[in-house]
């Protein structure tokens, strides 16, 4: 039984060095596609998090078997001994914990057996819609119900198999849903065809394809992400990968430096591109942010508050000199370099980033407009309705839309250097809701203002990063727990 907790967040300087852990939509799928190889599989680096042993324990009632090894150890090695032509229909319920993308990912994957299979999990994911996965699955053959009538949440039951002869039309505004019928396609006979009306999170998708590709699928994706082939079956061997860090972990340690008098250097930094989240840093650079990418090092050096530098010497261009106006104090951070002096921040490929991405919109100067995320209601929370709540609650000034949010932010500081009147963030007691996400973006805020915040239920936070409150005091963080 996870043990409830409370967390008290207090003002910090950060500094030194941290590691994030792997990345977890790299851990899931490499933990699922090895499952059904032929032959042993090593991941490497693995994101030994609540949702990615999930994965682990899942996979197993298809036909493999998984040793986690030392899952604490720096270097730990997963092995996955697949189960390729031996794969067959669950032999229990599969429960998903916590991880909606194991619940997206697998249920078409387990559609291609003959039978019935059950898919249940936490609260949360009782609660999680599943109604564009029964649609999907229906649309190729299946026979798929939600248990509860009234309700759009899992127990989810689904009868296979499912037919590549048949034109998958969906949304496509979740992604993991439609990366989970690419991955099916390597059970199916023919061309599996998906036609998307409105796809968001195609970071993901390419994420997916990349995998699948490395396997040696044929597929196709449109540049538009609307249409997308993938060809079966594909019959492969076991793999070895190493699992790049998590952009969505990398988000939490590089807001809390920025907010802070800190410096910071966050290593082991993925830049092969197969990650959405890391758009959040030009989105941070456009107002200021003291961030160098060492692509060499695979580093972030974050700057923030006394620590950051002049933006004199950070850049050069027109653009860059908008940027050195509005921000001419160091680790100020202001919209006013922008077009029409505001931030206009489309999150539809990284929704994830959402939750830092408001926290630290309260210490930037100007409205800050983070637009096309009506997904982020379908998360473990509305992430929506949550945000503007809580943040609210500390003294942020937040409106709330059906796909975007408004932060009204303000700079501790003035352009002149002196203590911006206008900035009333304060301390406070916020709840979780049990999103890891916004327990995270909370606790950090936390770390930049003059009074505690206290999270609470902020285990949830070992969804995606364990054991983050004890890695971040190890650089000065001030969390403590109550």
């Amino acid at each position: 039984m996870i043990q409830i907790m409370k967390i008290a967040a207090s003002r910090a300087v950060l500094s030194g060095s941290i590691r994030v852990p792997g990345s977890k939509s790299h851990t899931i799928r490499a933990v699922i596609l090895a499952s059904l190889a032929e032959g042993v599989s090593h991941i490497s680096n693995p994101l030994a998090s609540a949702d990615c042993l999930s994965a682990g324990r899942a996979v197993p009632l298809i036909g493999s078997r998984l040793d986690f090894g030392d899952s604490g150890s720096a270097d730990s090695v997963w092995t996955v001994t697949g189960a390729g032509s031996g794969a067959h229909l669950p032999s229990d319920v599969i429960d998903v914990g916590n991880s909606g993308s194991l619940l997206y990912f697998l249920s078409p994957i387990v559609a291609t057996f003959p039978g019935w299979s059950i898919f249940t999990g936490d609260e949360s994911i009782r609660k999680r819609p599943v109604s564009h996965v029964v649609a999907a699955l229906n649309q190729l053959g299946a026979q798929a119900f939600i248990a509860r009538p009234g309700t759009d949440a899992p127990p989810l039951l689904i009868r296979g198999p499912i037919d590549a002869g048949h034109t998958v039309i969906t949304d496509g505004r979740l992604s993991q849903y439609v990366s989970g019928m690419m991955m099916a396609a390597l059970r199916m006979n023919g061309t599996l065809r998906i036609e998307l009306t409105d796809p968001k999170e195609v970071p993901y998708l390419k994420m997916t394809r990349q995998w699948l590709e490395f396997l040696g699928t044929e597929v196709f994706v449109s540049d538009d992400f609307r249409h997308i082939r993938v060809s079966g079956p594909v019959f492969f061997k076991g793999f070895d990968r190493i699992i790049p860090s998590d952009w969505e972990a990398v988000a939490f340690p590089l807001i809390a430096a920025l907010i802070t008098d800190s410096e910071l250097v966050i290593e082991n930094i993925d830049d092969s591109g197969s990650q959405g989240d890391a758009a959040l840093l030009e989105v941070l650079l456009s107002v200021g942010a003291d961030v160098e990418w060492n692509h060499e090092m695979k580093t972030l050096t974050v700057r923030g508050g006394s620590r950051a530098r002049s933006f004199a010497g950070r850049g050069s261009g027109a653009a860059a000199s908008d940027i050195l106006k509005a921000c001419s104090v160091p680790g100020r951070l202001s919209t006013k370099g922008l077009p029409g002096g505001e931030l206009h921040a489309n999150l539809a490929g990284f929704p994830d980033a959402v939750c830092a991405l408001a926290a630290v919109a309260c210490f930037i100067d100007g409205k800050t407009v983070i637009e096309d995320i009506g997904v982020c209601r379908r998360k473990e929370t509305d992430r929506i309705v949550v945000l503007k709540g809580e943040l609210s609650k500390l003294g942020a000034e937040v409106e709330e839309g059906e796909d975007f949010l408004v932060i009204n932010g303000h700079s501790p500081l003035l352009p002149d250097g002196n203590p911006n009147p206008a900035f009333r963030m304060h301390g406070g007691s916020v709840e979780s809701f049990g999103d890891h996400r916004v327990a995270m973006a909370e606790a950090c805020l936390g770390l930049g203002l003059p009074d505690p915040v206290v999270v609470n239920d902020a285990e949830c936070c070992s969804v995606s990063f364990p054991h983050f409150f004890e890695a971040m005091n190890r650089i000065g963080a001030e969390f403590t727990k109550t």
